[in-house]
């Protein structure tokens, strides 16, 4: 470290003094140029410049210390390394969702072979569980992203078709067929009816990002706009397809779809709107804690209903679940093909449309049947709709991302 000296410091000082008086202000408070930059250090210092405070003005203090701080301190390496850090973290938070599969398999397994891992989320968590995913929703939505995607009314209309027309019929039809031909209780059959009449899943968004991202914005609207409809659809199916079996609460349901999905997502909307900076600050964490919370909200359902699930018509639930989410899967996909022949991007919308119709928001009818139907066997269904449709969806994901680039690779440049 060099050494500025007192006979240095005082040759300073004598240098400035000698400086007229008169001089304009400006001039004066630059004369610490008149000083020779090199007269005391080389112009390679490894340093800053330590002082000795002789002086008991505070102006030679202030003077040495601007003097040393521009010519010889670099802030911007520390600062640009935590910034680098902070950068790292960031994008690794952002990133959580991309193991998303990983954690539903996980949890799928954790809690069929030890059950007290989940047994401590019990339902009073679902709804509050649920919120906060939509209320994620609503802060990682914006109105300019949907622009785009309003341009295509037809599809938005032939996702809506296949989320409360195509999807309800389907669970009707396995619904009845679980306590007509398979002699199932009856709750279990209006459990599989009422997996069928709630919203788009959120998670068919996040598949359609990782399949093809131009149509995230669309699926999104999709999603939203069966979310948004729920709070009078999904009482109203319910009730259609349920009511005659078991009484359904139709104004409870509304209240309480209010509360668990329209108020949070329309709480995120007005966050991001109004104070963007809390958003921003916030939207990192969003991911990991989504993620979390979803692993909790699938692992819960069939370690609390475990008994249930692993009994002799748990295989027969499990087979009904799966075939009434795989011929959704395939009425989407093919509806599609039908109505968009034509289009340039027919595979993706196909694609599109059929997680939009085989992924509903189970989460939502475990909510609503735990707290609305007496039976605990109504929740049996919606416990493993959310497994299978989870397992269903990104091994579809899977499949469609490699024959995706290889269409890709196909294209002419």
């Amino acid at each position: 470290m060099s050494v500025i000296t007192p006979i240095e410091t005082l040759h300073l000082k004598s240098t400035i003094r000698l400086l007229p008086r008169g001089l304009p202000h400006v001039y004066r408070s630059q004369r610490i140029q008149f000083f020779p930059i090199n007269t005391f250090s080389n112009s390679s210092l490894p340093s800053p410049l330590r002082i000795h405070p002789i002086s008991l003005g505070s102006g030679s203090r202030n003077l040495w210390r601007r003097y040393a701080s521009d010519k010889f301190s670099d802030p911007g390496a520390d600062s640009h390394k935590m910034l680098s850090e902070k950068a790292s973290i960031v994008d690794t938070l952002k990133k959580a969702n991309t193991i998303l599969p990983h954690v539903v398999l996980a949890s799928t397994v954790l809690a069929l072979l030890y059950p007290p891992s989940f047994t401590w989320f019990t339902s009073r968590y679902f709804v509050p569980a649920l919120g906060f995913l939509m209320f994620a929703v609503g802060i990682n939505s914006n109105e300019k992203d949907f622009l785009e995607a309003f341009k295509r009314p037809k599809a938005i209309l032939l996702g809506y078709i296949g989320q409360y027309l195509i999807k309800p019929l389907l669970g009707f039809i396995f619904g009845l067929a679980a306590v007509s031909l398979f002699h199932l209780p009856t709750p279990i059959g209006a459990g599989i009816m009422l997996v069928s009449c709630v919203s788009g899943a959120q998670l068919s968004n996040y598949a359609t990002f990782l399949t093809d991202p131009a149509l995230a914005p669309l699926s999104i609207v999709m999603t939203s706009l069966s979310t948004a409809t729920a709070v009078l659809v999904t009482p109203m199916l319910s009730l259609l397809l349920i009511g005659k079996k078991l009484p359904v609460d139709v104004k409870g349901m509304i209240s309480s779809i209010l509360q668990v999905v329209i108020a949070p997502i329309a709480a995120g909307l007005l966050l991001n709107k109004l104070f963007p900076k809390v958003s921003n600050a916030i939207r990192p964490f969003l991911p990991i804690l989504s993620v979390l919370d979803t692993a909790c909200c699938v692992g819960a359902p069939l370690a609390l209903n475990i008994n249930s699930v692993m009994s002799p018509f748990g295989a027969t639930i499990l087979f009904l679940i799966t075939m009434f989410h795989l011929s959704a899967f395939l009425a989407g996909y093919f509806l599609t093909g039908s109505v968009f022949r034509d289009a340039p991007d027919a595979k993706a919308l196909q694609r599109t449309l059929s997680y939009e119709t085989g992924m509903q928001s189970s989460l939502l009818a475990l909510a609503l049947a735990t707290k609305f139907f007496q039976d605990p066997l109504v929740g049996i269904p919606p416990a493993i709709s959310t497994v299978v449709m989870s397992l269903m969806g990104f091994t579809l994901v899977m499949i469609w991302s490699n024959e995706n680039k290889s269409e890709t690779l196909k294209t002419p440049f």
